[in-house]
């Protein structure tokens, strides 16, 4: 196998998040550009910030000095809702935005504001599984998920998690999971959910399960907790990519499927020996495919690297790659998963 050389693609990846710094340190937008809807927020904005600092972390270019580092806190923390807690972005949930600018917070080791008041019921058992069940896991089972795992990450980043709600929360996933294909929830695993934008294009009901249980997973690995079918969880990976029955953009576009898919199956490939040879060959085709997309895209022109949470996405599906793949992805500096720190992304 010959070594994948990123260290071009890193540089490219750095220079693009300064592109996307605004006039006031600390602040960044998400894109550059607008869009045909012109609905793009193209100042301070909550994703913009939080991929930034995600990305720098992830590349190993985090380090500044005080005076940038209090600018960054400060610039991201401003965006919170005083009286709910909740950070807002159109894009998303608010569960999701939240996570991820608290997450991004964590970075810094400090903490949002004000508590996050609006997910407080959720440390109740009932409220909590009221939220888990009630999620439409039969139409929309990516979306949902972050709202699934975003209550659970949102708190712990916080740090105003119970040790009763991590526990009700991961009894819930225990005893939800789906035996067919490794995922959440458990009888659904003959769905076929297309009626979201998001699963445009693909070719499997397996994928949008796989794409929403990524997220499900990582707080899994951030609690230590065991999957209940890592066998299954590999199978459904390798039969996704060996159909390609995956999005038309996989690999052709910056993004978080990547990520999701190459979490999943790496992630439980460490619980378990099942099908290992194929695993490890179909990772390394992956990666290569990913390198050779990212050495030919035009990172100043490209709609997908304009968009700092796209980017975002990619740049953890190379931090993976790396991990996954020890010796065979050279970077001048290590790259830092920022899942191996703290949930959400």
């Amino acid at each position: 196998m010959k070594i994948l050389d990123l260290r071009q693609i890193i540089d490219n990846v750095k220079k693009t998040v300064e592109s996307h710094q605004l006039g006031t340190i600390g602040e960044y937008s998400r894109w550059l550009w607008q869009n045909k809807k012109g609905d793009r927020n193209l100042g301070v904005n909550e994703y913009g910030c939080a991929d930034a600092f995600n990305i720098l972390y992830t590349i190993n270019e985090f380090y500044c000095d005080d005076v940038t580092r209090n600018a960054r806190i400060t610039a991201l923390q401003a965006l919170q809702d005083k009286d709910t807690g909740l950070f807002s972005e159109p894009t998303h949930h608010p569960f999701h935005t939240t996570a991820h600018c608290v997450a991004a917070l964590q970075l810094f080791d400090v903490k949002p504001l004000y508590p996050l008041r609006a997910l407080h019921k959720y440390l109740t058992k009932e409220c909590l599984y009221s939220l888990l069940e009630g999620l439409n896991w039969e139409c929309d089972p990516w979306p949902e998920s972050h709202k699934g795992a975003g209550v659970f990450a949102a708190l712990v980043n916080a740090g105003e998690e119970t040790e009763s709600f991590c526990e009700n929360y991961f009894a819930w996933f225990r005893n939800n999971c789906d035996s067919v294909n490794g995922f959440w929830k458990n009888g659904f695993s003959d769905k076929a959910p297309y009626s979201s934008e998001r699963n445009v294009g693909a070719h499997s009901s397996v994928y949008p399960y796989m794409a929403a249980g990524f997220h499900y997973l990582f707080n899994h690995e951030y609690a230590k907790m065991p999957l209940v079918y890592p066998d299954k969880v590999i199978d459904s990976c390798i039969k996704m990519y060996n159909e390609q029955a995956l999005p038309e953009n996989f690999l052709k576009s910056c993004g978080f499927i990547e990520i999701d898919w190459l979490y999943c199956i790496h992630r439980a490939s460490r619980q378990s020996v099942h099908r290992n040879s194929e695993v490890k060959s179909l990772i390394y085709d992956f990666a290569q495919k990913l390198t050779d997309y990212l050495n030919s895209t035009d990172f100043e022109k490209d709609e997908s690297v304009n968009d700092l949470h796209a980017l975002f996405g990619t740049v953890c599906a190379l931090a993976e790659m790396q991990s996954a793949l020890p010796g065979l992805v050279k970077t001048a500096k290590p790259l830092r998963l920022v899942l191996d720190r703290r949930p959400f992304i």
